[in-house]
């Protein structure tokens, strides 16, 4: 039996959206926090995460299998990651422009090689059920969580513990805090950052996974809506804290669910200017964030925008 939730369908539509949305917005926050860490920036990663939805969803259709599509993904994502690290070791060669040189590479060869792939139906990602305990069809679907936000969870968390205790966590620390420092104990700035960038990478091609097999569930040229370029912004949003971009994208998640929440409870009027809630909230948060004294709090030394 449908029961009707009222005003209460609102929240909840909006919890089943932030566990949803806030998926890609946490793998690719995490790669780019990963990257950042080291004394690098990405932004490249909307590209990398279009190539990667492009690809998982073409070698999920051509294996039969969901997980091979995502790892095929991460692959991918560690490919361009790997090509952006190699590039920017260059002498001279600035990393936020070739960032948005290699966005503008991954987005051209996802819509180039992906056409073949936008009618055919490649398997879905399962989902997990936390709603066994209700009869209300909106709070079950709302519980309906992805694998893969649990492995996001659960990456959140050991990231920033490997950040505070691990000896590889405080190598890629000390090589984003000062490179001169990493040189005189023996590590090499170039190689950390490197493979910082290609793991980055990686997580950015598990989230375009996540979007073409799981939510929404296709493969097409408009899928990402700018999400790998927003993750930059919910980045210096949690202050380059692991965990913190968790709640961030769940932040953002929710602000994404808003407007089809409020179609569920018939508002009408103008209810799509909600669609542009995790835009607004960009601009907010970069706004907050380059106020005086806050604008580069916790931001790792080597980083090309703290210079």
């Amino acid at each position: 039996m449908t029961e009707d939730l009222g005003i209460w369908a609102v929240p909840v539509a909006m919890l089943g959206g932030a566990i949803r949305v806030s998926t890609p917005f946490l793998f690719v926050s995490l790669g780019e926090c990963l990257t950042e860490r080291s004394g690098r920036i990405n932004l490249g990663l909307e590209g990398t995460l279009v190539f990667g939805a492009m690809a998982g969803y073409a070698i999920a259709f051509e294996s039969g299998s969901a997980w091979i599509g995502v790892v095929a993904a991460a692959l991918a994502g560690a490919v361009f990651g790997l090509f952006h690290g190699w590039l920017c070791r260059f002498k001279g060669v600035n990393d936020i422009a070739m960032g948005i040189a290699l966005m503008l590479l991954g987005l051209g060869l996802a819509f180039f090689f992906g056409k073949p792939y936008i009618q055919p139906v490649a398997p879905d990602l399962p989902a997990i059920s936390f709603g066994w305990w209700s009869e209300i069809p909106q709070i079950r679907a709302a519980l309906e969580v992805n694998a893969l936000f649990i492995v996001g969870i659960l990456l959140a968390f050991a990231m920033a513990w490997m950040f505070r205790n691990a000896a590889l966590g405080l190598r890629i620390r000390v090589v984003g805090d000062s490179a001169d420092a990493a040189r005189a104990i023996g590590l090499s700035p170039n190689r950390v950052r490197l493979w910082s960038t290609a793991a980055g990478g990686a997580f950015a091609g598990v989230a375009g996974a996540y979007l073409s097999l799981y939510y929404p569930g296709s493969w097409n040229e408009g899928l990402s809506s700018g999400q790998g370029l927003m993750a930059v912004a919910l980045v210096i949003f949690a202050r380059w804290n692991p965990v913190m971009c968790l709640f961030a994208a769940l932040l953002f998640g929710a602000a994404g669910a808003l407007g089809p929440a409020l179609q569920t409870v018939g508002f009408t009027s103008g209810y799509y200017l909600f669609f542009a809630a995790p835009y607004v909230l960009t601009l907010v948060l970069l706004i907050f964030t380059s106020s005086p004294g806050k604008a580069m709090e916790g931001a790792p030394g080597e980083l090309s925008i703290t210079k």
